[in-house]
């Protein structure tokens, strides 16, 4: 049964407070559940390190230094620069609270993002798979500008986070079969494992707060997916690489309709079926399950080319 909070201040902001406070002892279990599950292990070990036998870096970079396809190139470098980004997320969940066990789960979040971010762009640099330079540049560019998602609440943050996480362990998982190095491929499965057991943390704690306070998650379920955007804004040419991302089944529309948001937000969730709302959250339900049923439709007729050569 449903227990909406009440906050210790007035208005949203009371709300918001009070619902991560009320989070604390699901807090506390998930990062001790997933402290339990994760395994250790090192960027080092994951980097072809032998192919750097010969490596001078001070002879420019070409292109027939690597036999890596394009579409992978750009899909690898985009997954860098987004964990590249890390200082600005770290920024956004921290701003949660400082305190408690949603302070050691961030601190622990960012450590492990952190090798993600070491180990793709060694592995990038001892292959030759890029230029160096102009990775470094890019990298350069998307930290100083800083860009990363906002949000206004508490709520509307954990269920961005949820799908993102799921998100991005797909797109790495995705890219890594772009890749035809069997090295390159353990490297993003290693990452995407990673990711997955972050989207797993930040999915079960949206499931108990949804048993804590209903209408404010089904808001925040109906902005979040609504507007819902990959990582990337500030990245040069993204809009470019993410079309050819698509276009390559890294991530698309159909990825993102049937992999992310039905599985989660409609099963595992099951926003059809949550109860106890208010007038507000039910009108919030009403337009996001209209939107959801838009995306099925995009995300078929983005799959019917391939079904139709198939």
């Amino acid at each position: 049964m449903s227990k909406a909070v009440r906050g210790t201040s007035g208005g949203e902001a009371g709300t918001q407070h009070a619902l991560i406070c009320a989070l604390e002892p699901t807090i506390e279990r998930l990062v001790a559940n997933h402290l339990a599950t994760a395994r250790e292990w090192f960027p080092h070990e994951y980097v072809p390190w032998d192919r750097a036998g010969d490596y001078d870096p001070r002879r420019a970079w070409r292109p027939e230094d690597s036999s890596m396809s394009e579409v992978a190139r750009i899909a690898l470098e985009v997954n860098l620069l987004t964990e590249d980004n890390l200082p600005y997320y770290f920024g956004m969940l921290q701003s949660l609270n400082h305190e408690g066990a949603w302070a050691e789960w961030t601190g622990r979040w960012t450590a492990e993002e952190g090798r993600h971010a070491i180990v793709i762009r060694d592995y990038l640099t001892v292959t030759r798979a890029v230029d160096p330079c102009a990775l470094e540049r890019g990298r350069m560019q998307q930290v100083s500008c800083g860009v990363a998602p906002q949000f206004d609440s508490v709520s509307d943050t954990l269920v961005y986070v949820t799908l993102q996480e799921l998100a991005t362990r797909i797109s790495h998982r995705n890219t890594g079969k772009l890749i035809e190095d069997p090295v390159g491929v353990e490297v993003m499965n290693r990452v995407a494992a990673d990711e997955n057991l972050h989207h797993l943390f930040y999915r079960d704690l949206v499931t108990a707060a949804i048993e804590v306070d209903p209408s404010t998650i089904v808001k925040s379920i109906d902005r979040t997916v609504r507007n819902f955007s990959m990582p990337g804004t500030g990245i040069t040419d993204f809009a470019r690489s993410a079309r050819l991302m698509a276009a390559a089944h890294v991530y698309d529309f159909a990825i993102h309709y049937e992999q992310v948001v039905v599985p989660i937000v409609l099963q595992r969730w099951g926003l059809e079926r949550i109860e106890g709302l208010d007038d507000e959250a039910e009108s919030a339900r009403d337009r996001v399950l209209h939107h959801i049923t838009r995306l099925g439709r995009v995300a078929a007729r983005v799959r019917q080319p391939a079904d139709t050569v198939a």
